[in-house]
C-alpha cells in the first residue's frame, strides 16, 4: 500500500509517499481501505516529533481518524461485513491506504455523507463529547464558551452544543472566523483580537459567567478563563497552544467551587473509545442524518499533498476541517 510517512521531525516537507505492508489485523479488529483521513493538530505535533504514538502503534505514519470501506475481519467481530462503509477514530496510521482499527471504534457512515465528510468527524467528535457531554453536566439552557470556534474542534462543537439546547459562545481571530462561527449557531462570537472575551462573557451573561468553557488555548487564557466561568463552572482543557504554565487564583477556584479538567484522547484504551462511539452513535448521529449538525470541510487535498494539506492547517486560514482523499 501507500502511505504518508514522516521521513525525519521537520516541516511539512518531511512528509513524503512510501510504499508500505498492509497492516495485519487482530481478532477484535477490522482492516480498512481507506478513501479519506481527516487531518488535526496533533498530525503537525507528531510530524515535528512532539507526540509520540503509543506503543505498538506506526511511528512514522500519522492520522488520527478514516472513513472508507471494511476490506477484512477478525476472527472474533461480531458487528461489521466486509463491504460496510465506516469511519473510525484511529491511534495513528491513518494516512495510508488501509489501517487496522479496534471494531468498537467503528461508527456506519450515514447515507447522506461521502467518505472525505465522514473522515473529518471521528477525531473532533470524539474528542468534544468525551470531555464536555458525556457526564451529562451540561443541560438545555446553560452556556458554553468555546475558544478556536472556527477550528475542527470548535465547528463541532458548536454544533454538538446547539442541537442540545446549550447557548453557545465563541471566540476567533477575525471578522470573517466570526461571521462563520455564527452561521454554524454560536449565539456570540468574540473577536479575541479586538476584544476582552472576558469582558464580553461578563456583558453577555449579565455578570453569571459561563457554566462550561472548551479551552485549547491555556497559558495567559487561563486566569481569563476562570474569571468567566459561572458559579460551580467548569473548565476544560484539551490543549495549550500558548503555554502548559498559568497563573491560577486558588482563592477564585475556591469561591466560585470551580472545576478545572482536561485530557488526551490518544492514550485512552479502546474500551474507553468505543463507549464513546456508542454514545455518539446513539445520541449525535440522528443529528448527522437530520441534516441538523453537518461536516464542515474547508478543503480535501489528495494524499500525495499531505504536505500542503499540513501547512494550510499551519497557517490557521482554514475555517473547518482539512481531509486527505486517497
Amino acid at each position: 500500500m501507500q502511505a504518508i510517512i514522516i521521513t525525519q521531525p521537520g516541516g511539512p516537507e518531511v512528509l513524503q509517499i512510501e510504499e508500505r505492508p498492509v497492516p495485519a489485523y487482530g481478532e477484535n479488529e477490522v482492516l480498512i481501505k481507506v478513501a479519506a483521513a481527516g487531518i488535526n493538530r496533533p498530525d503537525i505535533f507528531q510530524r515535528k516529533g512532539n507526540y509520540p504514538p503509543p506503543n505498538g502503534a506506526p511511528a512514522d505514519i500519522p492520522g488520527l481518524e478514516i472513513a472508507g470501506t471494511i476490506a477484512a475481519i477478525g476472527s472474533k467481530v461480531s458487528r461489521w461485513q466486509v463491504g460496510d462503509k465506516v469511519c473510525s477514530l484511529v491511534s495513528c496510521g491513518g494516512y495510508a491506504e488501509y489501517c487496522n482499527v479496534p471494531e468498537g471504534q467503528c461508527l456506519p457512515i450515514p447515507e447522506n455523507l461521502s467518505f472525505t465528510e465522514a473522515a473529518s468527524l471521528p477525531e473532533t467528535f470524539f474528542t468534544v463529547w468525551s470531555n464536555v457531554f458525556n457526564d451529562d453536566f451540561l443541560k438545555a439552557g446553560d452556556s458554553m464558551l468555546v475558544h478556536g470556534g472556527s477550528g475542527g474542534i470548535g465547528s463541532t462543537a458548536i454544533q454538538i452544543a446547539k442541537a442540545l439546547g446549550i447557548t453557545v459562545y465563541t471566540t476567533a481571530g477575525s471578522a470573517d472566523k466570526c461571521a462563520f462561527c455564527e452561521s454554524l449557531g454560536a449565539d456570540r462570537a468574540i473577536n479575541y483580537k479586538t476584544e476582552n472575551f472576558a469582558d464580553v462573557v461578563k456583558q453577555l451573561t449579565n455578570g453569571r459567567g459561563i457554566d462550561l468553557i472548551l479551552d485549547s488555548i491555556g497559558g495567559d487564557y487561563t486566569p481569563l478563563n476562570l474569571q468567566s466561568l459561572a458559579e460551580e463552572g467548569r473548565l476544560v482543557i484539551i490543549n495549550a497552544v500558548k503555554g502548559k504554565n498559568a497563573a491560577i487564583d486558588l482563592s477564585l477556584v475556591m469561591r466560585k467551587r470551580l472545576l478545572i479538567t482536561g485530557s488526551m484522547l490518544r492514550p485512552r484504551d479502546t474500551a474507553f473509545k468505543s463507549a464513546v462511539a456508542r454514545q455518539l452513535e446513539e445520541k449525535v448521529w440522528p443529528f448527522l442524518i437530520s441534516g441538523k449538525i453537518k461536516p464542515v470541510i474547508f478543503k480535501a487535498f489528495p494524499a500525495a499533498q499531505a504536505a500542503a494539506a499540513h501547512s494550510l492547517m499551519e497557517s490557521s486560514e482554514h475555517m473547518g476541517k482539512i481531509v486527505l482523499e486517497f
